[in-house]
């Protein structure tokens, strides 16, 4: 059965048609309206229909950032959207009425995706953090994708790591997302720049920019191997590590994936994650070690994941 994923993101929503090997056939996307929550609502359903017109489709599966209920149903809370407490699935249910509709956190969906069909599709226990903007989570375990109780579990980027630190829009202070998101290395980043030194490329750069650092700078530099956007890079793996020893004190799993924006950075990335993790994990030396590795489907993640999980979940309802 193919299924249509569509994957609603701040600036963009993607959609695809995908069979029951993750591979797409048909894809489409949009401008987010994120100010009119029902324009784009109707953007969403104008593109399943757009999808299905030359497919044969059973099952839609809508990945949503923010917090999603166990039902799969409603989307509690999304903070760049303008839904509280939106019945996301039962509105589109309403106008696409003869297919079965899932909704889902999109790290949860991209989890799945590789968890299903990349990097992770030889264990059963599995770690993801999305490190874009923000950091989304996404936990497998023995098999199966771990929601909680009220479905709102893995929130991996709201765990927090630095008592009383910088505040976070979730309303706490300290949290990941804080220390270990795209918007963290731009703000290290422009730390380093400001110290001078070893930053002087990255303070030239921002001078040139009008006097802000973007990602798309900060990223060109690191590819580079820019010494001070090695050292933003380098602090921000450190806390990723610190974090990854302690989810493994709890989840211990088998492999960390770690996709998004700030994953393209590869192996640069992954060594001080790697080095902080070891210098952070509870016997150390006595407990195996997990596999680290970069995420494979990249900017498919999302689209595949949500219409994996909704054709799972029509088959089983």
């Amino acid at each position: 059965m193919h299924a249509i994923g569509i994957d609603i993101g701040g600036t963009k929503i993607a959609g695809a048609v995908v069979t029951e090997l993750g591979e797409i056939v048909a894809e489409d996307r949009v401008a987010t309206n994120a100010a009119d929550p029902d324009a784009m609502l109707d953007d969403v359903v104008t593109m399943v229909s757009r999808l299905r017109a030359a497919h044969e489709v059973g099952a839609v599966g809508v990945a949503a950032p923010g917090f999603i209920d166990a039902s799969q149903s409603i989307v509690y809370y999304t903070p760049n959207i303008r839904w509280r407490n939106e019945p996301l699935r039962q509105k589109l249910q309403e106008r696409l009425g003869d297919l079965h509709i899932t909704v889902d956190n999109d790290a949860n969906a991209a989890g799945w995706a590789e968890f299903r069909f990349g990097a992770g599709r030889l264990v059963s226990d599995m770690t993801m953090l999305t490190i874009g903007t923000g950091v989304g989570g996404a936990i497998v375990t023995e098999d199966r994708l771990f929601r909680g109780g009220f479905g709102t579990g893995g929130e991996i980027g709201h765990l927090r790591i630095v008592p009383n630190g910088l505040p976070c829009g979730c309303g706490a202070r300290g949290c990941i997302e804080q220390y270990g998101s795209g918007r963290a290395l731009q703000r290290m980043a422009n730390d380093v720049a400001d110290a001078g030194g070893i930053g002087s490329a990255l303070a030239d750069a921002r001078e040139q920019n009008g006097g802000q650092l973007d990602g798309g700078i900060v990223g060109d530099l690191i590819l580079a191997d820019d010494p001070g956007a090695l050292a933003a890079l380098r602090r921000l793996g450190r806390h990723l590590g610190e974090a990854c020893a302690s989810l493994s004190a709890v989840l211990d799993p088998q492999l960390f994936v770690f996709g998004g924006g700030v994953a393209s950075a590869g192996d640069r990335l992954l060594e001080p994650i790697k080095q902080a993790y070891l210098s952070n994990l509870p016997a150390r030396g006595y407990h195996p070690e997990p596999d680290f590795v970069i995420a494979e489907l990249v900017n498919d993640a999302g689209v595949v994941g949500a219409a994996d999980l909704a054709r799972i979940h029509a088959r089983t309802a």
